[in-house]
């Protein structure tokens, strides 16, 4: 019975997922300027890949592909704020220049 839960869940974090992904390649292709695209991708690109990675975890009831996801979403959560951070800066700067 918890199996089905956890299956009916991870399908629904990555489909939840994947729709996230899709709507932050959206945003890129069609937001005007450099700092908005930054926003959409860093933003639900974050989260998309998140999603898809717990309900990978929930999907496998393996403790050695939960541990491994857990530093996939770690490593994410740790250097995507950065990046944003970091070409937000960038845009700013080039912004600034013109």
């Amino acid at each position: 019975m918890m199996q089905a839960v956890f299956n009916i869940l991870g399908l629904a974090l990555m489909v939840l997922g994947s729709g996230l992904l899709l709507v932050a390649a959206w945003g890129v292709n069609t937001l005007p300027d450099a700092l908005s695209r930054q926003h959409a991708a860093t933003l639900a690109g974050t989260l998309g890949v998140f999603s898809i990675c717990i309900g990978a975890a929930l999907l496998q009831a393996d403790w050695s592909w939960t541990w491994k996801l857990g530093l996939i979403i770690t490593f994410l959560l740790l250097t995507m704020p950065v990046a944003s951070h970091m070409l937000a800066r960038a845009a700013v700067a080039q912004m600034d220049d013109e």
